[in-house]
């Protein structure tokens, strides 16, 4: 399919991972693609390899992603599609946290969303364009000792509800995904504590952690810059204000009945 021909996109943590794969997906679909991120040699690699053009920058800061608008807007003459990705960093309980954890977790997580939305939602609405936010399913639930980073992919639900409440006139269409487990080099050294707790190979880490997923194994990027691509593209064109969950079914499990499964 080439759904997003002749269409500009912008992903933002675009170096690696589930931005990486989105980069790959819509380009493959014909978009021209603009690929953000801070770490500049992965972002570079990453655009040449797809054609696109590479933006070396903090999407949480205001000036440089309005300046990435406005480069992608001088080499395109458009923009169609934001998919904001930028994220991490928020472990530890709440009485734990000191201030500066804090603050790194609210600018990785929603203010990279909020400046990159910001700076993206003029060209967005002369195009009648989407964006695309990139959760977790701890915007959903809570999982141990992840306070910062629980809280603020919370509210990046509201962010996207906020904007397509506001910017839906203009035909602009806001949408959040939340993926579960996902095998990317941040995941993976997730696993490590489980790794050596266990004494068990990076496959039986991820085995563990999805051993009450109801489809029993973690996503793959590419699965993930799938649903990202849907919700951006024309198929979704009645979607707004949605979250939509990509975990394998994680949300889904009653978990007090979680002991009679294990009877069997």
């Amino acid at each position: 399919m080439q759904r997003f021909e002749e269409k500009v996109v912008l992903v933002t943590g675009g170096g690696t991972g589930i931005g990486e794969a989105c980069v790959a997906q819509l380009a493959a679909e014909g978009a021209r693609v603009a690929v953000m991120g801070r770490r500049r040699e992965l972002v570079e690699a990453v655009a040449s390899r797809h054609g696109g053009l590479a933006l070396a920058g903090d999407a949480a800061d205001g000036d440089a992603m309005a300046g990435a608008v406005h480069t992608v807007l001088q080499r395109y003459g458009r923009l169609d599609v934001l998919v904001a990705n930028a994220g991490g960093f928020g472990q530890g309980a709440c009485a734990d946290i000191d201030d500066d954890d804090w603050q790194r977790a609210l600018t990785a997580n929603l203010n990279t969303a909020f400046a990159s939305a910001r700076a993206c939602l003029p060209a967005l609405a002369a195009q009648r364009g989407a964006i695309v936010f990139v959760g977790s399913i701890a915007a959903l639930a809570a999982g141990p000792e992840v306070c910062g980073y629980t809280t603020f992919k919370h509210a990046l639900i509201g962010l996207s509800r906020s904007i397509a409440r506001d910017y839906g006139p203009q035909g602009v269409r806001a949408n959040v995904v939340c993926p579960g487990w996902v095998r990317t080099p941040m995941a993976d050294a997730e696993m490590a504590p489980l790794m050596a707790q266990h004494g068990i190979s990076l496959d039986q880490a991820y085995d563990l952690v999805c051993a009450d997923v109801p489809l029993r194994r973690p996503a793959t990027p590419q699965e993930i810059a799938e649903v990202c691509a849907f919700l951006a593209s024309p198929a979704a064109a009645m979607v707004t204000g949605a979250v939509l969950a990509a975990d394998g079914g994680s949300t889904i499990v009653d978990v007090p009945t979680l002991a009679f499964t294990r009877m069997e």
